[in-house]
């Protein structure tokens, strides 16, 4: 199979689909790779190292599209890119399809096969493309979340850790999943005072035998949800459904109840926030400020540590991409029913049921 990869034009990415690595993989697997001049090099990855694996380095992403089976890449493509999207063409990226109508609608129109990380799921039913970035964004939402409660940026001036004689942060986060697990391991590391809200009884229970006391666990409810925030200095949000639009549970009222200069880190803005006066930010203007509360509300957080970042995507990656070039898309899927969960649009369908119900479109599984 004829594989592309391009630069990522998302505003502030600055990861890459593939490493040098993953190029020697396809190719030994007799595949040909095709890279865009430049793609890697913001994640420490240059040309001459592709090239040496086995790449063809290609000047243009248009000529990429044009010859490419499978094109792979991070974040969903931007409206510009729309028209190298071509008919039969397989997308295996970040797509997060309820929050771009817009692009669904062209994947559907154009019968591009899509097949999203985020939804792609293992044999234990898990998230293992999405896991990741997760963790990444968990342990960021933390570190930025303290940064913007520093007075000069906006925050009221808390120190998450405290020292001895003046009392700790306290740091809420809803949802107790991998991001939010993460989440809570770098605010305890922190030495901050950590609550965490779930619905999933089950995970609170997990929660709180690996952390203890070190952490309060309280189940999902309006009065929990408004009570916590109100008494919060960081609020971070990392609810998911995956493929879903992501249930707002930070609702407009709840932020006159907090304190002037609090900060909520909406981890969920790619699936469109969990937080009602959330809109999606970049990292050149990550932040704003509605009734006295700091927002923050990148939508590609881990782009923000792009060696890392893609390292991790890859290593995660590569077998469903090894799979597909190998097999074929549907041959894969048979073979891989979580690998079909992953497929979001395929011939003019939508084939993902979340997406489809997030989207208002018909849903028709794949086989």
């Amino acid at each position: 199979m004829m594989i592309g990869c391009t630069r990522e034009r998302k505003n502030h990415e600055y990861r890459v689909g593939l490493t040098p690595g993953n190029v020697r993989a396809y190719i030994q697997a007799g595949h040909t790779v095709l890279m865009e001049r430049g793609a890697g090099v913001d994640s420490g990855f240059t040309d001459e190292e592709y090239a040496a694996q086995g790449a063809e380095i290609i000047p243009s992403a248009e000529e990429i599209c044009q010859r490419c089976e499978m094109l792979v890449k991070v974040k969903e493509p931007e409206p510009g890119e729309f028209p190298l999207l071509k008919k039969g063409m397989i997308l295996y990226t970040y797509l997060h399809l309820a929050a771009f109508p817009e692009l669904a609608q062209y994947l559907l129109e154009n019968e591009v096969s899509a097949v999203a990380y985020e939804t792609v799921r293992d044999s234990a039913g898990s998230l293992p493309c999405l896991r990741p970035m997760s963790e990444i964004a968990g342990r960021l939402s933390v570190q930025e979340g303290a940064k913007y409660l520093e007075y000069a940026y906006g925050g009221h001036g808390i120190l998450l850790g405290g020292v001895p004689g003046v009392e700790r942060g306290k740091v809420v986060i809803i949802g107790g999943g991998i991001a939010g697990t993460y989440a809570a391991k770098a605010a305890v590391g922190m030495g901050a005072e950590v609550t965490v809200i779930d619905n999933n009884l089950n995970r609170l229970v997990y929660l709180d035998d690996i952390f203890g006391a070190s952490i309060t666990t309280l189940y999902s409810t309006e009065t929990n949800i408004a009570r916590a925030v109100s008494q919060a200095d960081l609020v971070i949000g990392t609810v998911l459904i995956p493929g879903a639009t992501a249930p707002k549970l930070i609702r407009r009222e709840y932020l006159s109840m907090m304190k002037r200069g609090a900060v909520i880190v909406d981890v969920a803005i790619d699936q469109g926030g969990c937080c009602e006066t959330s809109h999606v930010t970049f990292h050149d203007d990550p932040v704003f400020v509605e009734e006295g509360v700091v927002h923050y509300c990148v939508g590609n957080m881990p782009g923000a540590v792009p060696r890392t970042s893609t390292i991790a995507l890859t290593n995660a990656t590569l077998r469903y991409g090894l799979a597909i070039a190998k097999h074929g898309l549907e041959d894969a899927c048979r073979r891989d029913a979580g690998l079909a969960m992953g497929v979001n649009t395929c011939q003019g369908r939508c084939t993902n049921q979340n997406v489809a119900e997030s989207l208002g479109v018909t849903y028709s599984a794949m086989f």
